[in-house]
């Protein structure tokens, strides 16, 4: 259930929180990169089985008030395709910055 940007050191960057449900992890988001006065909200996810229960909302809104209450602005990204976390992001607050195309590589085998 993990997302595909969370690794195994991922914690390292910053903190990470989840729900668990029936002693399993079914919701998890996290702090990543951070710029001066900026930090990144990342590695948001919810168990297909456990959607619509408001977790990821509760997730991003307590460490985009944790981030806030250091005197930094929250910030994330999420692929244009996935409309129900648009509209987690947009009843937060959130605001579309700008559109970026992104292109992933990965070494030939």
């Amino acid at each position: 259930m993990l997302p595909t940007s969370f690794f195994a050191r991922s914690h390292e960057l910053g903190r990470h929180i989840g729900v668990r449900a029936e002693r399993r992890l079914v919701a998890i988001a996290g702090e990543r990169l951070r710029l001066t006065g900026f930090t990144e909200i990342s590695s948001v996810c919810t168990d297909p089985d456990h959607r619509g229960r408001g977790y990821a909302r509760a997730l991003v809104a307590h460490l985009g008030r944790a981030i806030l209450d250091r005197g930094e602005v929250p910030f994330l990204h999420v692929h244009s395709t996935n409309r129900a976390a648009i509209s987690v992001y947009l009843r937060l607050g959130f605001v579309f910055r700008r559109v970026m195309h992104l292109t992933a590589l990965q070494v030939a085998e």
